[in-house]
């Protein structure tokens, strides 16, 4: 098979993977190495709006000894199979980074023969990058569960960033799902990664030249609406994932009906839960960044999510009592819970009301979006002016505005190789 022939088939096979992170990593080129890292410097995927993917994103082999239904890659699947050689696959992104088509390689795969085989040929490809071809650009692997902790850590040594996809959202679902696979054997790397993160950080303080081991952290990606947990059980397991392995992302990835097994039927009419996930994500950052708790945004009364609008929102309107909030004198977590008021805003007011008091337009020069803000905030005691409204009717008004937005078509995931969409005529 020729070798474009490989990638045509290996690069839409790995489209299911959502990486859309930058590298988490600043690193400068060196002298006799090729590339380096910023911490924005790498774009996972394309755009609606046109901009350039610079990952390669791509597996090693699609040839696989599971049969994970909601999988294309299963075993019982009968798709074009292909499989790169370490040496091809590293020729591959050397010849495109040097075509400035990519800034880094994003490699995962298939479970061929084994764990530890596949693992060994992603660890020859990387070491070949790293050694021979002196790549000194970002790298994103995915570690296999059940491979040995050895190959794991060899792996983590010459990759940026490792993930380990915890696939479904129970132990259930994987053994109804995914028999081949295990709840116990994919939580074992990641509390391997996240014990040779730590490790590899106090061996740093002491010698500067210690090898690092993942130094762009760990992530995962979990399969949303092919089984039947609820979204408070989801946020519960990142929320634990996040204070147990110290993950820097769990990705969300709707269930498409089209690439399952016999035993996933699709209801007539399904559509993937594209909404859900998106909820899920913003969920998501306000556990990571806003300072909630999975428990506080959903209970056993309330286990979803509000698809009519954003979670922020949902919890403020469930908790008026906590509004509203004086802006010139709440600390910055009572900020941070307002609905339009984001990390960096609420920074700014921090600074800005050093110098004097706040007022409505001086909030929206600091970037707070007034058209949520403004129903739960007073400056100096007072709220805009000849603003009333009932608790129904700034439900119906919060519902209003997310409207426009959920008519969009959702934007599509475009392959690499596609060829641009059509201007204008004329």
């Amino acid at each position: 098979m020729e070798l474009m022939d490989k990638l045509n088939i290996l690069a839409d096979a790995a489209k299911y993977d959502a990486a859309c992170t930058s590298s988490g990593l600043d690193r400068a080129g060196r002298p006799g190495t090729i590339g380096s890292t910023t911490f924005a410097g790498c774009c996972h995927t394309f755009s609606a709006d046109g901009r350039c993917v610079s990952l390669l994103k791509v597996l090693m082999t699609n040839v696989c000894v599971y049969d994970c239904q909601y999988c294309v890659n299963r075993r019982s699947n009968d798709p074009p199979r292909a499989a790169f050689t370490p040496r091809e696959l590293c020729e591959l992104t050397m010849g495109f980074y040097r075509r400035n088509y990519i800034e880094g390689l994003f490699l995962s795969s298939a479970v061929l023969v084994s764990p530890d085989y596949t693992t060994e040929r992603m660890i020859e490809t990387l070491r070949l990058l790293r050694e021979e071809y002196r790549f000194g650009g970002y790298i994103h692997a995915k570690a296999i569960p059940g491979a040995d902790p050895l190959l794991t850590r060899r792996l983590g040594l010459l990759a940026d960033r490792l993930s380990v996809n915890i696939e479904l959202p129970s132990a259930k679902s994987l053994s109804l799902l995914a028999p081949d696979k295990k709840k116990e054997a994919i939580l074992a790397p990641m509390g391997q990664i996240r014990d040779g993160i730590a490790a590899s950080r106090q061996e740093l303080r002491v010698y500067r030249h210690a090898p690092r081991f993942a130094p762009a952290g760990q992530s995962t990606q979990m399969i949303v609406g092919a089984t039947g947990e609820s979204d408070r059980q989801i946020l519960s397991l990142t929320q634990g994932l996040y204070d147990k392995y110290r993950l820097k992302r769990v990705f969300y990835s709707a269930y498409i009906p089209s690439v399952s097994g016999p035993d996933l039927p699709a209801p007539q009419g399904f559509q993937p839960p594209l909404l859900r996930e998106h909820r899920l994500y913003q969920a998501d950052w306000l556990l990571r960044y806003y300072h909630f708790r999975a428990e506080e945004l959903l209970d056993e009364e309330r286990p979803d999510l509000d698809p009519r609008m954003d979670p922020k929102c949902t919890w403020a309107l469930r908790h008026l009592e906590f509004f509203p909030v004086e802006v010139n004198r709440a600390d910055y977590e009572a900020l941070l819970r307002v609905p339009g008021v984001g990390v960096r805003s609420a920074r700014r007011i921090l600074t800005a009301r050093r110098v004097g008091p706040l007022t409505f337009e001086g909030l929206k020069r600091l970037g707070v979006v007034l058209k949520r803000a403004q129903y739960f905030l007073t400056c100096s005691g007072r709220a805009p002016r000849g603003l009333k409204i009932s608790q129904d009717g700034l439900l119906r008004h919060l519902i209003a505005l997310e409207a426009p937005a959920l008519a969009q078509p959702m934007p599509e995931q475009l392959s690499l190789f596609d060829p641009p969409p059509a201007g204008p005529a004329g």
